[in-house]
């Protein structure tokens, strides 16, 4: 098993860490988007990462990933089979792509990709944008989501996984959620971060 990509993406960041909380492992290649590495294309059609190669099998997506990655290891599962829970982890995976995501891809790429690729100034002025108005609604439709440990059920989902895999992008930038303001979020947030997945998929 191979995972090609930065874990700077946390779309890498979530299949390694699925791959992790499974008690699987993989080997992690942390090629940029668009790698002209041959292996990374015959995975990755868009260039996009993650690309994903499990024997002779190969996938990019990291919601495709969990997804095929729940079906043929079925231990330790991450998806509930509960239709109604089903169907709410599902809703939590595409939201923190994108509606969590972009507003802080804002902030990282003006904070963190800009300077470490001499891409020019960062948009201060789109990052306040960010923090400020954008991500507030979000966090508080969030926290009137949280009833307990986890977004869904009784143990970790890939809905925990992917909106908590997000929030470690603000961390890089320098922003980390204010829990003092946000404190059931932060409350929620603190224990998945810790978990030694987490750890080990950061940049």
């Amino acid at each position: 098993m191979i995972v090609y990509g930065s874990k700077n993406s946390p779309f890498v960041r979530k299949v390694l860490i699925v791959i992790a909380e499974k008690g699987l492992t993989t080997d992690h290649n942390p090629v940029p988007p668009h790698d002209r590495l041959l292996e990374f294309q015959a995975t990755s059609p868009l260039g996009k990462i993650p690309g994903f190669v499990d024997g002779d099998f190969k996938l990019s997506d990291s919601s495709a990933i969990c997804h095929y990655l729940e079906r043929k290891y079925p231990a330790r599962p991450q998806l509930p089979a509960a239709p109604a829970q089903l169907g709410r982890t599902i809703w939590f995976d595409e939201f923190a792509d994108i509606s969590l995501w972009a507003p802080i891809l804002t902030v990282f790429r003006n904070l963190v990709l800009k300077k470490a690729l001499k891409l020019g100034e960062p948009d201060m002025l789109a990052v306040e944008t960010a923090l400020k108005d954008e991500l507030p609604p979000l966090y508080r439709y969030l926290e009137s989501q949280i009833r307990g440990p986890y977004l869904v059920g009784d143990y970790l989902t890939l809905a925990d996984i992917s909106v908590a895999s997000i929030f470690v992008s603000l961390e890089i930038s320098g922003r980390p959620l204010d829990t003092a303001r946000w404190p059931t979020l932060g409350d929620y947030l603190a224990p998945i971060l810790a978990r030694p997945s987490f750890v080990k998929a950061r940049p």
